[in-house]
This record gives C-alpha cells, sequence and structure tokens, in this order.
C-alpha cells in the first residue's frame, strides 16, 4: 500500500491535519513543540484509493538536544519509505528558518512533494509567500475546521504511484497486541527487536512514547497490529493536560487489544505502578503474557522471580510469565508462541455438549454447598462469547453462588482446556427447571 508521510517543523499542525484526514483523534494535539515523537500509521482512502498515512515528529534542527535529533532520524526513516511528502507549514507565521532547513532534506529525498499551507482559516492567508520554496501551487488547508482538506486529498491521490495488484491484506484474523508497562521498563526496545526496525525512540528519558504507535506484521500469514503505549505513571505524577491524555491513550490500548504483554522490570520490586496497570489489564479482560525484562541482571535461577511475579500478581493467574532480555536477546523466541497460544485461548469456543457434560461431572464431583436449607441447582450452560470465553450458567437462584464455588467451576474448566494466557467469564442466570423441560 502506498505511503503518504506529513513532515514539517514542530507546532505547524501536522497531527491536527492527521486526526483531520484520517478521521480519528488518535495524534495527541497540543500547542507545545515536541509533541509528537514517534510515526503514526493510519490507513485512509479518497476516491476509491487507500493509502497509509504517517504522522511524524517535526524536523527541529538541533544537534544539542537528544530527543530531538532521535525524533528527527525517526521522521528521515518515514521520509525514506514513503512514495508521496505533504510538506506542512503554518499559513499565520509565513516562511520560516525552520520551514527551509526542512525543505532542504526534503529536496534530497527526490520525491513527490505537496506544499500544505494549514491554519489557512482567514481569507488574509493567501500563501503567495510560499511559492519561493520551487514547490508549485500551495494548497490553502484549516485542519482545525476542514476547510481544503478534499482539494488536499486531491493532490495526494493524483501523486500516488499506480496501484500494485498485489497490494493484499494478509489472510487470517487480526491480532492486536498493547504493550504495557510502566515508564522505561524497556518496551520500545522490545518493539523495535520484535518489528525488526527503530520503530519508536529508545532512550534513558523515562516518558519519551507519548503516543500509541501501531506497527503491523505478516508472519506465515498472520496479521499482528502491536500498540506500543507510554508507560503508565501514577496519578500524582501527571503533571498537565498533555500527560492525562497520553495516559487515557495507553488505557485505550489496553482496552482495544486482544493480548496485552505487561513488561516488568525483573531487577527490581514490583511497584504500586505495576500493580495499577496489571488491574487495568484484568479489568479491561484482556489476555495477557507478563515479560519479566531484565531477567540477565538477575544472578542465579529465575524461577523464584516468576513465583513471586505470579504471587504479587494473582488476579493474574491466567497470564503466561516469561523472563527476557530485550538486551542479550535471552527468550525473546518464546514471546511468539505464548502470544498465538494466548490468542487461540481468547477466541476458544467450546461445544455446549462438552460444556454441560464438564459442569454435570463437577456438580457430581463436588455438590454446591447449601445456604439455609437451599441448595444450587445448575440447570444448563452454554458459551455466549469470545474475546474472552464467556459463559452463561443457568440456575434455580444467582444469589446461591458463593464466590469459592465459582472459582471451583472455572478451575474445572481450565483443568479441562487450560486457556492460557486469557481470562475466562463465568456469568449466573435464573431460570425454572420447568423451561429446560419443556
Amino acid at each position: 500500500m502506498a505511503l503518504v508521510a506529513l513532515v514539517g517543523r514542530p507546532n505547524v499542525g501536522k497531527s491536527a491535519l492527521f486526526n483531520r484526514i484520517t478521521e480519528t483523534r488518535r495524534a495527541i494535539v497540543e500547542d507545545t513543540p515536541g509533541v509528537t515523537r514517534d510515526r503514526l500509521y493510519e490507513d485512509t482512502d479518497w476516491n476509491g484509493r487507500t493509502f497509509t498515512l504517517v504522522d511524524t515528529g517535526g524536523i527541529w534542527i538541533s544537534d544539542d538536544d537528544d530527543l530531538l535529533s532521535m525524533t528527527r532520524a525517526q521522521t528521515e526513516i518515514a521520509l525514506n519509505d514513503a512514495d508521496v511528502i505533504v510538506f506542512v507549514v503554518d499559513g499565520q507565521a509565513g516562511p520560516t528558518g525552520g520551514d527551509f532547513d526542512v525543505l532542504e532534506i526534503l529536496r534530497r529525498t527526490r520525491k513527490p512533494v505537496i506544499l500544505a499551507v494549514n491554519k489557512a482559516e482567514s481569507p488574509k492567508i493567501t500563501g503567495i509567500e510560499f511559492y519561493e520554496f520551487g514547490l508549485g501551487d500551495p494548497v490553502l488547508v484549516s485542519a482545525v475546521h476542514g476547510e481544503g482538506v478534499g482539494d488536499l486529498l486531491d493532490r495526494i491521490v493524483d501523486s500516488l504511484p499506480p496501484q500494485a495488484a498485489t497490494d493484499e491484506e494478509p489472510s487470517g484474523d487480526e491480532i492486536r497486541i498493547a504493550l504495557a508497562g510502566r515508564p522505561n521498563v524497556g518496551k520500545s526496545s522490545l518493539l523495535n527487536t520484535l518489528t525488526g526496525e527503530e520503530r519508536t525512540l529508545v532512550t534513558p528519558i523515562a516518558g519519551t512514547t507519548r503516543d500509541v504507535v501501531d506497527s503491523v506484521l505478516d508472519i506465515d500469514g498472520q496479521r499482528y497490529v502491536i500498540l506500543d503505549t507510554a508507560g503508565l505513571r501514577r496519578p500524582n505524577k501527571i503533571s498537565d493536560e498533555l500527560e492525562e491524555k497520553t495516559v487515557q491513550r495507553t488505557l485505550d490500548a489496553i482496552r482495544n487489544a486482544d493480548i496485552v504483554l505487561l513488561l516488568l522490570a525483573a531487577n527490581d520490586q514490583l511497584t504500586a505502578q505495576d500493580q495499577r496497570i496489571a488491574g487495568q489489564i484484568h479489568k479491561a479482560r484482556k489476555g495477557c503474557v507478563v515479560l519479566l525484562n531484565k531477567s540477565d541482571l538477575v544472578k542465579g535461577n529465575t524461577v523464584p522471580i516468576q513465583t513471586k511475579a505470579r504471587e504479587e500478581l494473582k488476579f493474574l493467574d491466567y497470564a503466561t510469565i516469561i523472563p527476557i532480555s530485550v538486551v542479550t536477546g535471552w527468550h525473546l523466541d518464546m514471546i511468539w508462541p505464548a502470544i498465538t497460544q494466548a490468542y487461540q485461548s481468547f477466541t476458544a469456543r467450546i461445544t455446549t455438549h462438552q460444556l454441560n457434560q464438564l459442569i454435570q461431572d463437577a456438580v457430581h464431583l463436588n455438590p454446591p454447598p447449601t445456604d439455609k436449607g437451599r441448595s444450587l441447582k445448575i440447570y444448563y450452560a452454554t458459551q455466549v462469547s469470545t474475546k474472552p470465553p464467556h459463559f452463561v450458567l443457568f440456575v434455580n437462584d444467582p444469589e446461591l453462588v458463593h464466590f469459592s464455588y465459582e472459582r471451583y467451576l472455572e478451575n474445572r474448566l481450565r483443568e479441562k482446556w487450560e486457556f492460557r494466557g486469557s481470562p475466562i467469564q463465568l456469568s449466573f442466570r435464573p431460570r425454572s427447571r420447568r423451561e429446560f423441560e419443556q
């Protein structure tokens, strides 16, 4: 699929334009230079032509700031991949030295460049001063109000290379994976290793990944979408509106994922923040694989740290726990099989006959306890959905279901079908025996 890159100096409205074109709110929009640090990708279409749009961090010529130079490197990767470049400038500010710096970089790419003059809400803005760039007629747009965006899309589609007949989507269901963890535990480094490219910034500065970043992989015909998220911070450390937006975007990524890779630091104590993130995964009922990163720094056998993590994450007792080292590559080959197994469990379906046979056997082996002379009667069970597997049991009175007996039934289900890496849900609904005898 053709790739179109939005490029420009910081704070000219690239992210707002990205959101407008893709009709999403994926890119964080803030009047602060440098908010977009990684590349954001989204498929979109116009007049029957589908293409991928990428939002990049602003190009800021400053070798004194490591973060800025790394952001620029991210943008240059997008430029190398792009088929068409949209050079976004600020119509209210007019041409600046930063714009000319970007122009020099774009000229070296020898690729089609469309000049988009953003923030052109006022009729006084004509864009005439941008003709000196030598890029032809500029397109006047307002990302905020949507004016001129259709004209820009027309220019983009006209500039795209011919559509290849081989542009096909990988077969199979799409598996959505979220990388989650507190700041600076190695999520971006892991993503770069899994995808085989420097997809997000890798730096020892906590909090350098602010957007949710999609990486799409096709492995043996299976399509994987990996969401790298900003680390979740404690509420009292969310210092401004931008941080609040970032945390909310991370929580959204967890809710939208099928499987969450929870990254923990094996050489550090499990923190309250780790517990909070794990709690969000449990609350969202997502499949989970726990990765104990930096296990190479732990002396001796890693079994004790796995056991300790299992004890401290009791509500994620279904999760697979793998000690890894992103730096050395140790056990990274175990991640994909664990994801596959978790997804199979997450989407598993059990036949009604098999399910009812197991419930009958479980009740026969261990009858429900009585409560004030009344005992629980289970008449029928069925699976109503997947992601995760949800089983409904029709009983005489749901109030008679003690949590310990519900846990017993869940354990019997897991003994039979395991569901490794996935939660399962049991619901109890009132029915009379007569309804099932008719």
